[in-house]
């Protein structure tokens, strides 16, 4: 008989937190393994398959940090949460960076900690499915280049629309952001292939928020500094689910596709111009379909404002002349209808 359950590992070395992670997530009905420290971990990883390991990332001996490195090397399917009760936003930050699925906080909420391994799952199932996509076209080689990527795009447009589906307030975010970076694009005048990998990074870029908490995500009211921090780590694990398929420029303008042109935006590492352009077309584009678009916490702006708010955050915010560009284009010039692509058009 195959395996009907996912089979998860919890590794800690506090046994009463082992035996309360142990117990809820076996009610739950996932199959669940635990071990006091990484030594013993990396020894059951090689006996068994699992399909995600909750971590602690301070642990005697080998930390959680470098466990973490280990799996992600010799399983890199595998999920991986990290757990500490430390609080610090940079340590999350680390987590995502060297490939965390997710990040929980001592003392646990258990329901919390099922909601999070939930969704870490399903990014994870996302993430094969692109993969068994990219197979699949990669052995049809009899057929044309074109047709491949006509293809692939179709199969992923497809699965980025199931997962905005989900949520009434970002449902065909993506495809519009797309759309409105080629249009941006094309007036600046880039090549085909640039114009080609924006629509990658437009139907991409926020693929990664299956790892953020809908309870944020969707929260009426302002968020916290760190509910707002937690929201913008999609950008990077949007960009480590898509690596695998894409090309560096796709995987760069995602990580940077919120990066703000005077270099203060959140965990912001370059500016200017040494943000990648496309990185920089993207930003307008999200902004601008963002803004124009129902939120929990405020109705859809006009077009007429979002405009003047691109317009208000020039050389802050926004490249002053992708920005320019797109005014010209928002102002009238775009060569399809706004009402008519957001009820559906396809790209």
């Amino acid at each position: 008989m195959g395996k009907n359950r996912d089979v998860i590992l919890i590794v800690d070395d506090e046994m009463m937190i082992r035996h309360l992670l142990v117990q809820k997530l076996t009610k739950e009905g996932y199959e669940c393994f635990q071990t006091g420290s990484a030594d013993e971990a990396m020894c059951f990883l090689e006996d068994r398959v699992l399909d995600a390991v909750i971590l602690d990332i301070r642990m005697p001996g080998k930390t959680g940090l470098e466990l973490l490195n280990d799996i992600k090397t010799n399983h890199p399917d595998i999920v991986v949460i990290m757990a500490s009760a430390v609080t610090d936003t940079s340590i999350t930050i680390d987590c995502i960076r060297q490939g965390a699925d997710d990040y929980i906080a001592k003392p646990f909420n258990l329901d919390e900690v099922v909601i999070t391994l939930q969704k870490a799952l399903e990014k994870r199932r996302l993430q094969l499915q692109i993969k068994q996509y990219q197979l699949f076209l990669e052995n049809r080689v009899e057929e044309r280049t074109a047709d491949i990527r006509k293809s692939f795009l179709g199969a992923i447009e497809s699965l980025v629309t199931a997962l905005e589906a989900k949520n009434r307030y970002t449902a065909g975010h993506s495809r519009r952001v797309a759309l409105m970076a080629v249009q941006i694009g094309t007036r600046l005048g880039l090549s085909e292939d640039d114009i080609e990998d924006l629509r990658w990074g437009g139907l991409f870029h926020d693929v990664g928020k299956i790892a953020v908490d809908q309870l944020i995500q969707n929260k009426p009211g302002r968020l916290t500094t760190e509910e707002y921090e937690h929201i913008m780590i999609h950008a990077h694990v949007s960009a480590g689910i898509v690596k695998p398929l894409v090309n560096d420029k796709v995987v760069d303008m995602i990580i940077h596709h919120h990066d703000h042109f005077n270099g203060r935006g959140l965990y912001q590492v370059v500016a200017g111009t040494d943000i990648p352009l496309a990185a920089r077309i993207l930003a307008v584009a999200d902004a601008f379909d963002a803004m124009t678009s129902e939120r929990p916490y405020r109705p859809a702006m006009s077009v007429k404002d979002a405009l003047a708010e691109i317009a208000r955050n020039i050389g802050a915010q926004f490249d002053p002349n992708v920005a320019t560009v797109f005014l010209k284009t928002g102002a009238g010039a775009l060569s399809y209808s706004l009402d008519e692509e957001y009820s559906g058009k396809s790209l």
